[in-house]
């Protein structure tokens, strides 16, 4: 059986703590790897069943939106994308870093 792969990118570290925090609150999933991109912009990805995956990356999703950015107007929002793989590839975990460490490993649902 295939795992699924949820991501959220938000602008910034307290935008990416409460989206991973409410990630693996939301379903049952493994926080995998919170990958920085540049600068501030950061990518949570965790990893579980795709409906565990979907209701992760909805849950997130809303955290993100929620985090109000210092000296900004209110509807600016700090999400800056999301997506979820119902089955990846196997190659892409031999490349990116999506697949189980044995750091997450005892965190595994």
């Amino acid at each position: 059986m295939s795992v699924a792969l949820g991501m959220v990118e938000v602008l910034g570290t307290p935008p990416s703590l409460a989206v991973a925090d409410v990630m693996v609150k939301a379903g049952r999933v493994t926080l995998v790897h919170c990958e920085r991109i540049s600068g501030a912009y950061l990518t949570v990805i965790v990893r579980g069943d795709v409906s565990e995956v979907k209701r992760a990356v909805e849950a997130g999703v809303e955290a993100a939106k929620k985090v109000i950015p210092y000296n900004q107007p209110k509807e600016k929002t700090l999400l800056l994308s999301y997506h979820i793989i119902p089955r990846p590839h196997p190659n892409l975990e031999r490349v990116l870093p999506i697949g189980y460490r044995p750091e997450v490993e005892r965190f595994r649902v």
